[in-house]
């Protein structure tokens, strides 16, 4: 199944983002049917914060160091494109596709609908030239960014088919974690709904009764790989070998074995 018919149902897409290749061999192990990246987790993985700070030469370059362990269909999430200009994003999402990705985020950010409305066309169009097949999913940064208090799925569902008419192949409402504003997304638009998981999100179950096509991590794993190694080095710190610094930690054989395995 194409990373586009894996939008379409019956079962949820369930994405576990990933920030190197490593990261994408592990979450691949899983027996996942994609991979996407998160932004936030690949930009500190090479020493930059979220943001729109990565170079767009090292961000393919990590692409493509990823692309080369993929054994399924890869999503980049391209933020909102590195560029204000339309014709400057599509020029990077090409590179991202010569890269290995069939799919990629983008987002409206604090920009305007119209703005990300021109940039998907732009990206369409150059894919089109270029005789390749891009899924966009645009991202929908009404709630993470708070950006219409009080109407959210009133604004997100303009969008949405403002979105859809430029050419957009799927809608991610990051940050909406109330059912009743999730059902409302997938009734109210045509574009397969992606959400981003959360402490207060319905369950795998609930998602997939109200129509959800896809669920995110985010910047989730990173956060608590993050978190992981803080704790094991400062455990190391403060106590050498002791049990904060083994705690939980995969054995290194396994995950030398899964690194070797990749390389066949």
């Amino acid at each position: 199944m194409n990373f586009r018919q894996l939008h379409q149902g019956p079962d949820l897409l369930k994405i576990a983002n990933v920030w190197d290749a490593g990261s994408a061999v592990l979450v691949q192990s899983l027996g996942v049917p994609a991979l996407a990246t998160t932004s936030a987790g690949l930009a500190w993985a090479l020493g930059y914060p979220d943001g729109h700070h990565l170079p767009i030469t090292e961000h393919a370059a990590a692409l493509r160091r990823i692309a080369r362990v993929a054994r399924v269909p890869l999503s980049a999430d391209s933020e909102a494109g590195y560029s204000d200009d339309p014709a400057t994003v599509a020029g990077h999402i090409l590179q991202f596709v010569e890269a290995g990705v069939v799919g990629i985020n983008i987002e409206d950010g604090a920009g305007t609908p119209a703005l990300l409305c021109r940039k998907i066309e732009a990206i369409k169009a150059a894919a089109a030239h270029a005789g390749v097949d891009v899924f966009i999913n645009a991202r929908c940064d009404v709630w993470l960014k708070r950006l219409a208090p009080g109407r959210e799925v009133a604004e997100a569902l303009l969008r949405a088919r403002d979105y859809a008419a430029a050419g957009a192949d799927g809608l991610f409402a990051a940050g909406v974690t109330a059912a009743a504003d999730i059902e409302a997304l997938v009734a109210g638009q045509p574009l397969p709904l992606n959400v981003m998981a959360r402490a207060a999100m319905p369950s795998l179950a609930e998602l997939q009764r109200l129509g959800v096509r896809r669920l995110s991590a985010g910047s989730a794993i990173a956060e608590a790989a993050w978190g992981r190694a803080a704790r094991a080095a400062a455990g190391f710190l403060a106590q050498g070998a002791g049990d904060a610094l083994f705690d939980g930690a995969a054995p290194y054989p396994e995950i030398n074995g899964l690194l070797g395995a990749s390389q066949r």
